[in-house]
């Protein structure tokens, strides 16, 4: 670098070499004045070789760009993380952009100490998730560091401009007009939103899903698949051993070709807006499919009904851009204290977009034969439900007894009021 670029202040860039990151490094050169250094990370997401990412950073005005394959990293750590907690915001969607978000913070952080920047900054909107946890884990890593939101400060009112501007500054992005798709994706899946899916009535176009085939158009005869679990991480396919990275790749493979995976759903941000989202995770859908059955057989009952509510305040937590807080620190220890006998086979079935758990099988199964049997091997003492239930209900039937006592008409509290709603002109009434 020369004498007079070495004096400029240094921004590092969250770079993807998409349409809103590919205008920020213009903008944060000619507006800031700004030395740009990109930030390049590999998380599994789609691309044509992150080298000509690089180039394209490069060209496009930025001084210096740095490429990370964080893979391993993003499976061991953070998916592994995100599969005790069976993450599924909203019980439908796994995650897949907000998992990738603090590990990508944690090497611009790491980056901006080792070059001397003052600034990190990001290419997300002022109305999207993704700023909040961006800004949120830099700000808990290092609250010292500046952010610049370019995307959210700048006064392009719409893709289509931005596009355009875009366009008159020689800036190549894969977003047009014909195909203006928001796309992120990775390990774990593929986000798609913009364009016509911002209609939640029109059924998303074919073209958009790349990992998984037309559930139509899927294998006339199923697959079985059996997934091996260690401790609750999945170490081997139909009896191959493999990485957990490996075993994410298999798994999006195999269900894809099946058909299985899409989501289309309208989910509520952050932000209070209500997005129409579209999904492709046939990976991570199985993975979690077979995780959760073996659960059942391996965790205890009180366990197991406590884990489901605290899954969802971990999901809700890491969507919201929480990932480095007290509280999801706290949760991850519970999590994983969970997952110390999550060991066995789960068999899937995938066919035509379904996938279907078909057996499971663990030296730790709590399942119990001689207990469930209806048969003749039934060890099950029937003779004991009776105290079991005096004792379960003592509780309610003194306070039954009480009421009667009182003079409570205890019929109203089984009653089902029948009502009807009549609208005119705006006003409407109920009878019971």
């Amino acid at each position: 670098m020369s004498g007079a670029d070495a004096k400029k202040e240094r921004a590092i860039l969250a770079y993807s070499g998409g349409l809103d990151t590919s205008v920020c490094i213009k903008w944060l050169t000619e507006k800031y004045g700004l030395e740009v250094i990109a930030v390049v990370g590999d998380v599994g997401q789609e691309h044509d070789g992150l080298e000509a990412i690089k180039a394209k950073a490069l060209a496009t005005g930025a001084a210096e760009c740095l490429v990370v394959d964080m893979r391993q990293t993003f499976a061991d750590e953070y998916l592994s993380a995100a599969l005790a907690a069976n993450a599924m915001y909203e019980n439908k969607y796994p995650l897949v952009s907000a998992l990738s978000r603090p590990l990508i913070c944690k090497h611009l952080v790491d980056a901006a100490h080792k070059l001397g920047a003052r600034y990190i900054a990001h290419g997300c909107t002022g109305k999207g998730n993704d700023q909040v946890r961006f800004e949120s884990s830099i700000l808990m890593l290092d609250p010292s560091l500046e952010i610049i939101a370019p995307v959210r400060d700048w006064d392009l009112d719409s893709r289509e401009a931005e596009m355009a501007w875009a366009a008159e500054h020689g800036i190549d992005v894969p977003a047009t007009n014909a195909s203006p798709y928001s796309i992120d994706d990775n390990l774990w899946g593929r986000a798609i939103e913009c364009g016509v899916l911002e209609d939640p009535w029109i059924e998303p176009p074919s073209d958009i899903y790349t990992m998984i085939c037309d559930p139509q158009d899927a294998p006339d005869e199923p697959a079985y698949v059996t997934i091996s679990f260690k401790q609750g991480i999945p170490c081997a396919i139909d009896g191959e051993p493999m990485s957990y990275l490996e075993a994410i790749y298999a798994m999006n493979e195999k269900a894809g070709a099946h058909g299985f995976g899409r989501i289309d759903m309208v989910e509520n941000r952050l932000v209070g807006v209500k997005s129409r989202e579209c999904y492709e995770c046939p990976g991570a859908l199985s993975i979690i499919a077979a995780h959760k059955a073996l659960e059942d057989v391996c965790l205890e009952r009180n366990v197991l009904h406590h884990k489901l509510a605290l899954e969802q305040t971990w999901a809700e937590c890491v969507y919201n851009g929480q990932w480095f807080s007290p509280l999801k620190e706290a949760l991850d220890a519970f999590m994983a204290h969970t997952q110390q006998c999550v060991t066995g086979e789960v068999k899937l079935k995938l066919y035509k977009g379904s996938c279907t758990v078909v057996g499971r099988a663990s030296d730790y199964s709590l399942y119990a034969f001689e207990l469930a049997t209806y048969s003749a091997e039934d060890e099950f003492d029937q003779q004991a439900a009776k105290g079991f239930i005096d004792l379960h209900a003592l509780s309610c039937k003194v306070w039954a007894q009480n009421r009667l006592a009182m003079g409570a008409d205890m019929h109203q509290f089984a009653r089902v009021a029948n009502t009807t709603c009549e609208f005119d002109g705006g006003m409407g009434s109920a009878a019971a």
